[in-house]
């Protein structure tokens, strides 16, 4: 058993599904731990209450749960550790790819572009930034 722990961001999307069952299985393979994070983030604005906040970190909590939900038939499932962090997606994916054996992604393509095959191409900002600053290797699933 190797010790790095695979890294997987789920996002409540369907490709951020993908991303998660691809990396159990990876994390079964490679007999690793899975974390699997969920950013959250909430601009205090006037209307910026204490409840407001926790609701937006219980968000992101459920949409862990969901995703770990709908993948939880697969076989031999690594150990995993469930990570909620307030911050920008891609600054808090960058610093929990410290020390892991991998960053795994899905590819997100704004609006319309998602549709053709050069959008298809491209990678949505948070994987762009993860691909040329996470300190490890980083996977992207393409957007379907």
């Amino acid at each position: 058993m190797t010790e790095k722990p695979i890294v997987v961001g789920v996002d409540g999307t369907t490709d951020g599904e993908r991303a998660l069952v691809w990396a159990l299985d990876e994390a079964a393979t490679r007999g690793c731990p899975l974390h699997v994070v969920s950013a959250w983030d909430y601009e205090p604005l006037a209307d910026w209450t204490e409840q407001a906040e926790t609701l937006a970190r219980r968000r992101a909590e459920t949409i862990m749960d969901n995703a770990l939900r709908r993948a939880a038939d697969r076989p031999q499932p690594p150990a995993v550790v469930r990570r909620a962090v307030r911050g920008p997606a891609a600054e808090v994916l960058e610093s929990e790819a410290t020390g892991a054996a991998m960053l795994v992604l899905a590819a997100h393509t704004g609006g319309g572009l998602r549709r053709s095959a050069f959008g298809r191409a491209l990678l949505g900002a948070t994987s762009t930034h993860c691909v040329r600053r996470a300190p490890a290797p980083v996977v992207v699933l393409p957007a379907r």
